[in-house]
């Protein structure tokens, strides 16, 4: 008998009425049959209480003491929903992190899993009961307790998914699925009865926010099939899997946006070699992400670097160029955080010419500049003024013709045996 993993955001078991409900649909999913692994995270703003709490003591909370703090979150909602579901007649047990074996590393407030023992688990499914357990939350190799990063529960949900060769990991959300762009913004977004690994990556990191980017990357490494549906509604959702040979693939199958970006540019420093490093070394050893890079050279052997970061980060990071300027002889600092980047995606591009003058023409039809521009073999970011962003994503979406459905069909998916030993 198969096993199949369901999780549930924190929009999906927000209050105890809204447990409930997921209480009854997962003990029809257990009546049917199945083997049932459902990975929960905090009630709805819990996390945020709880941080914002910790921070109301201390500015700078110690990362190992933090982590104690924002697993409890989960701790209460799987707890909860065990007593839900035993209320139903459905056999079920509550796993925190640590009891579930979910093995991390020992980065604090952004861990990564390195290795499950399902084997309790395991035992659990093959007695009939259903495991719940809490999402976000593992412990290191010297026993503490660590917390995945935001959205970690998603990774939690596709590294156990792998680990016990589910047949199909589901990611139930407030959304019914994958659009073609955010709904909010273009009324004519089509939800995608399927999406290949390589394209939902792209879409994630590029700000599509329904699924985190690490649990995307785990589910195509293992070949887990991923599948984003409603809480709240019925449906069949989208299916994220391999890509398919045998089928036509849309040239675009999405927009995808991000409006927490900053553009930051040191103007006239010398163009020497290392000048890159020296600029963006310091960054990094603040801990500031980089996004997108340019660098144009001009007169007098002085180059402009430009280069994006997160919006959170922009006022650290101008301090820190700010600094560097006299030092490296840049002839001035400038930063924007009015920007936002629109990403076009889809491997329909390996096949065709033209997607990316197709994309700027439209911009300019629309008197759109733009600023920043970062291509991949699937993709085509572009950075612009935020104030046009809905412009933008509403052309863009017309102009590929998002709104028509595709050609292909979805077809079951062609599972393969992952081999869950790499995982420890």
């Amino acid at each position: 008998m198969s096993v199949h993993v369901h999780k549930y955001g924190g929009s999906s078991v927000a209050d105890t009425g809204r447990i409930r409900a997921v209480a009854s649909r997962i003990a029809a999913h257990w009546q049917e049959g199945r083997r049932l692994v459902v990975v929960v995270s905090a009630m709805g703003s819990d996390t945020d209480r709880l941080c914002r709490m910790a921070r109301g003591l201390a500015e700078h909370p110690a990362p190992r003491e933090l982590d104690v703090l924002l697993s409890t979150g989960e701790q209460v909602t799987i707890a909860l929903l065990a007593i839900a579901l035993q209320e139903r007649g459905c056999p079920a047990r509550s796993y925190t992190g640590i009891q579930a074996c979910i093995r991390t590393d020992g980065r604090y407030n952004k861990a990564r899993i390195v290795g499950i023992e399902a084997r309790r688990i395991q035992s659990d499914l093959e007695q009939g009961k259903v495991a719940v357990v809490a999402g976000f939350q593992g412990a290191d190799p010297e026993g503490n307790i660590t917390t995945l990063g935001r959205g970690g529960s998603d990774t939690t949900a596709v590294a156990l998914a792998a680990s016990l060769q589910a047949a199909e990991c589901r990611i139930y959300t407030d959304v019914e699925g994958i659009y073609t762009a955010d709904p909010r913004i273009e009324p004519d977004a089509r939800l995608l009865g399927r999406i290949a690994y390589e394209e939902m990556l792209e879409m994630a990191s590029q700000g599509a926010r329904v699924l985190q980017t690490r649990a995307v990357e785990f589910a195509s490494k293992y070949n887990i099939p991923l599948r984003v549906l409603s809480s709240f509604a019925d449906g069949p959702g989208t299916l994220i899997e391999r890509e398919r040979e045998d089928m036509e693939q849309p040239l675009i199958s999405g927009i995808a946006h991000n409006q927490d970006e900053a553009k930051l540019t040191l103007l006239g420093v010398p163009d020497k070699p290392g000048i890159a490093h020296e600029i963006l070394g310091p960054i990094a050893g603040a801990g500031i992400e980089v996004d997108m890079i340019v660098q144009n050279v001009g007169e007098n052997r002085t180059t402009d670097f430009t280069f994006t970061v997160h919006r959170r980060d922009y006022r650290q990071a101008m301090e820190i160029l700010d600094g560097l300027a006299g030092r490296l002889g840049a002839a001035d600092v400038r930063g924007d955080d009015g920007i936002v980047k629109i990403a076009v995606v889809g491997v329909g591009m390996r096949s065709h010419a033209g997607i990316a003058s197709r994309m700027f023409e439209v911009l300019a039809s629309e008197g759109i500049n733009i600023m920043m521009i970062s291509t991949s073999e699937i993709k085509i970011s572009v950075v612009i003024e935020e104030k046009h962003m809905e412009t933008g994503i509403r052309a863009l979406h017309r102009a590929f013709g998002l709104e028509k459905a595709n050609d292909y069909i979805s077809l079951p998916c062609d599972l393969t045996s992952v081999d869950y030993r790499q995982l420890l």
